[in-house]
C-alpha cells in the first residue's frame, strides 16, 4: 500500500471539507447572540453570533440585509436563516445569512431602551433644544406612507380647520426594510426647502415591528438636527418611539398631529367676529368719552384765555401790516422820482437833442473829428445834421 497515494494538498481538503459542509447545512436556522457587528461602507454585514459556550462568524449581503427592519446591535439575541459556507483562503467557515430576526418582542424592546438612553444622556430630548411649534403655519411637509389611512385623514383634517394651508407631501416607506432611510430622506429634502415651516412624520398604528422604523438612531438624529420644527403623529395613543421623544412635538396618532399643526378656522373667525364687535363697542365708548373730555376743555377758562389773547392782538396785527404797506408805498414813490430824475439826465445827453440845437458832427474815416488839429482838408468829411448826413468828397 502505497501511502502517498491518500496525500491531500490543503486546497484539496479545504474543497473536500467545503463540499460537505455547504452541501449537508445548505438552509440551516439558528439562534443566538450578535457580537463585534460592523457594518461595512459597501453596505455588506460581519458580525459573530454566540451563546455561552460557541461563536460563528457571520455574513450578511447587501441584498439580503436591505430586507431586515431594524438595525442589529451588539447584544442583541436574534434569530437568522441561512447556509454554510467555507472561505478557503482563510480556512474557516461562516454563516451566509439570508434573513434575520429579534428573537421576540423583548429583544426590540431592550434595543430601544438602549437606544432611549443614550440619546437621552446626549441631550437629544431636552426641551431646550426643541423649536417653537408656527401658529398659522402656511406649508406644511408630510413625510409618511401616501397609500395608508393616516395619510388621508390628515389632508382630511388640514382641509376641515385650515384649507388656507399647503402641504408638501414627501412619499415614504413607514415599514420594513428601508423604511428608516426613506424618512431620513424625506426630512432631509423638505429642509432644503425655503419656505417650509412645519413637518409632521406618522403613520397608523401598528406593532412595534412595525413601528420600528421610527425607533433608528438614524431616524432620531435627522429629527434632531432638522432647522423646521418637526411633530410625530406615529401609531395609536399608547405607542411611543424614539422618533416622538426627539420630535419638537408629540401628537398622539397622526390625526391628532395635523390638529395641533394647524388653527381652527371654526375658532378664528369667531375670535374675528367677536374681536369686531368688541372693538366696534369699544370704539364707540372712546369716542363719547373723547367727545365729552373736548367739550370740557372747550368750555373751560384756560381754552378761552388764548382765544381771547388772539382777539386782542388782531388789531395790533393790523396795525403792523398798514405801516409795511405804507412803508412800501413810500419807497416805491422814492424809486419813481429818482428814476426820472435818472430819465432826465439820460435825455440831456441825447445827440439828437443837441443836434436840433444847430450843432453839426464832423466824421472823416468813419470817426468823429473832435478837434481842429484832426480835421484833414483832403480827407472825405461826412456832416451829420439833425436832419441830414452830407458827404464831402
Amino acid at each position: 500500500m502505497n501511502l502517498f497515494n491518500d496525500i491531500m494538498t490543503v486546497s484539496e481538503l479545504t474543497r473536500e471539507i467545503k463540499q460537505t459542509l455547504e452541501s449537508n447545512f445548505e438552509k440551516i436556522t439558528v439562534q443566538g447572540e450578535i457580537s463585534n457587528f460592523k457594518a461595512h461602507y459597501s453596505g455588506h454585514w460581519y458580525f459573530s453570533l454566540k451563546d455561552k459556550d460557541a461563536t460563528i462568524s457571520c455574513t450578511m449581503w447587501k441584498g439580503f440585509n436591505n430586507l431586515v427592519f431594524f438595525t442589529p446591535e451588539d447584544g442583541m439575541k436574534v434569530i437568522i436563516n441561512g447556509k454554510l459556507s467555507v472561505y478557503p483562503p482563510r480556512g474557516s467557515y461562516q454563516i451566509d445569512v439570508r434573513s434575520m430576526k429579534p428573537t421576540g418582542v423583548g429583544e426590540l424592546q431592550a434595543a430601544f431602551e438602549r437606544l432611549k438612553k443614550k440619546l437621552s444622556e446626549e441631550g437629544l430630548f431636552d426641551d431646550e433644544n426643541k423649536n417653537a411649534i408656527p401658529l398659522f403655519p402656511k406649508k406644511i411637509g408630510i413625510v409618511t406612507a401616501i397609500d395608508g389611512a393616516a395619510f388621508q385623514d390628515m389632508i382630511s383634517v388640514a382641509k376641515r380647520r385650515y384649507p388656507l394651508v399647503e402641504l408638501v407631501i414627501f412619499p415614504s416607506k413607514v415599514q420594513g426594510s428601508g423604511s428608516a432611510e426613506s424618512i431620513v430622506k424625506g426630512i432631509n429634502n423638505l429642509n432644503k426647502q425655503k419656505d417650509i415651516d412645519l413637518i409632521i412624520i406618522g403613520r397608523g398604528g401598528g406593532s412595534i415591528e412595525d413601528l420600528w422604523a421610527f425607533n433608528e438612531e438614524i431616524v432620531a438624529r435627522e429629527i434632531f438636527s432638522s432647522k423646521i420644527p418637526i411633530i410625530s403623529g406615529i401609531g395609536h395613543e399608547i405607542d411611543f418611539t424614539i422618533a416622538d421623544f426627539v420630535s419638537d412635538l408629540r401628537a398622539p396618532t397622526p390625526t391628532a398631529a395635523m390638529e395641533l399643526a394647524t388653527p381652527n378656522q371654526i375658532e378664528i373667525k369667531y375670535f374675528i367676529k367677536e374681536f369686531v364687535d368688541n372693538s366696534e363697542l369699544r370704539l364707540k365708548d372712546k369716542i363719547v368719552n373723547l367727545h365729552y373730555n373736548i367739550g370740557k376743555v372747550i368750555n373751560s377758562y384756560g381754552f378761552k384765555l388764548p382765544e381771547n389773547f388772539v382777539q386782542q392782538n388782531y388789531q395790533k396785527v393790523d396795525n403792523l401790516v398798514y405801516k409795511v404797506f405804507a412803508n412800501i408805498d413810500k419807497r416805491i414813490i422814492h424809486y419813481k422820482n429818482k428814476i426820472s430824475l435818472l430819465t432826465k439826465s439820460v435825455e440831456n445827453f441825447d445827440v439828437q437833442k443837441t443836434l436840433k440845437k444847430g450843432y453839426v458832427l464832423v466824421k472823416q474815416n468813419s470817426k468823429f473829428v473832435t478837434r481842429a488839429k484832426n480835421f484833414k482838408l483832403k480827407n472825405s468829411t461826412s456832416l451829420k445834421f439833425y436832419d441830414k448826413e452830407i458827404k464831402l468828397e
